[in-house]
């Protein structure tokens, strides 16, 4: 990283939207540069991944469910995405969503600090610039975090009142996942013959839903710069509203990087460590990343759901068998365990592994 007087202050204190405008910025960028003297480049062209679609309508449909849960299953057990359709809403609704957090990061710098994040805080908006370490490359994107779910657990403080429609939408679409998440949960465990709230006992009455709305400028340098390093959820599951054009998110799939396919009518949707551990390891949790752009910007939404915090969660006993022994122990607060982890720049699943 970068080795000047008062690096990590200037970083702190600017968005990546701000530095992205800022010609002085070049050295700052170094900050978020990896090391591509092997050749390797971020945004080299990598082949395109068709992620299965799963119409929600046909797992509740016995005549066609069974079929529609091995697909899902299927998809689960390798990539670990697939494109939910048939889930509930609009097209046009998902574009509201879209337009909100977009229309949100539009805004004056100043108006958008209002909503800052607080010193050691998690909710607000800002960035992922707390420096780790001096050889850690940085995320080039701004966000903003938000407890979504339950209702008690929002602090509106951090709920922008600009776009007037932010608030409103955002809470109907947290509504309209709330009744998805049960059927998927419900339909994950009956395509592994397990009984159907298998995997809902463990999620506990405390679950929580958080949203990041993510913004990613256009970048100077997109060969050696991500949006969002490689990484897997800590979640459950995740919900994510892509961009409608730009194919950013990318795969690790049989080690080679693929970018994932985009269907603006479908909500994509992909297993997080959490599932991973309550299947034994049927389920795949999926390393992704996010690629830069020099010339355009994109936004995302993503929704993590958690399971209680104060819930053990472990393997469904029916999974472990003779030929498919325990991979995971039972544990508690993942999540807490998870970023302690990525602290110590460890894989944070692997802690889980027996």
């Amino acid at each position: 990283m970068a080795e000047f007087p008062n690096v990590e202050t200037e970083l702190m204190a600017k968005s990546v939207q701000e530095l992205s405008q800022k010609a002085e910025s070049k050295t700052l960028l170094e900050n978020f540069m990896y090391d591509v003297s092997d050749g390797e480049s971020m945004n080299a062209p990598v082949p395109l991944l068709e992620i299965p679609v799963v119409d929600i309508g046909l797992l509740s449909c016995p005549s066609a469910s069974v079929e529609e849960m091995q697909k899902m299953q299927s998809a689960l057990s390798s990539c670990g995405y697939i494109q939910v359709i048939n889930h509930g809403m609009e097209s046009s609704f998902l574009d509201k969503v879209r337009e909100v957090q977009k229309q949100f990061f539009q805004l004056p710098e100043a108006e958008k600090k209002i909503y800052s994040k607080e010193v050691n805080g998690i909710q607000g908006y800002g960035h992922d610039h707390r420096i780790l370490s001096k050889h850690a490359s940085l995320n080039w994107a701004d966000r903003l975090f938000l407890i979504v779910y339950p209702e008690h657990g929002r602090n509106l403080k951090f709920w922008p009142k600009n776009p007037k429609a932010f608030r409103e939408v955002i809470e109907e679409y947290t509504e309209k996942l709330g009744l998805l998440t049960e059927v998927i949960f419900k339909a994950m465990a009956k395509s592994l013959n397990l009984e159907e709230d298998s995997f809902l006992k463990q999620n506990g009455e405390k679950a929580t839903m958080s949203a990041r709305f993510n913004y990613y400028p256009p970048c100077p340098r997109p060969e050696a710069v991500l949006g969002v390093k490689p990484h897997q959820d800590a979640s459950t599951i995740t919900y994510i509203v892509q961009d409608n054009e730009l194919e950013s998110l990318q795969v690790l799939k049989d080690n080679q990087w693929f970018k994932v396919s985009i269907d603006p009518h479908a909500i994509l949707l992909n297993v997080g460590n959490q599932v991973e551990i309550m299947s034994n390891g049927i389920f795949k949790s999926p390393l992704h990343r996010v690629v830069t752009n020099s010339e355009r910007e994109r936004c995302s939404l993503a929704i993590f759901c958690f399971p209680d915090p104060e819930k053990e969660i472990g393997p469904v006993d029916k999974l472990v068998t003779e030929s498919n022994p325990r991979l995971y122990k039972t544990i508690k607060d993942y999540v807490g365990n998870h970023f302690q982890r990525i602290q110590q720049a460890k894989t944070p699943i692997e802690a889980a592994k027996i």
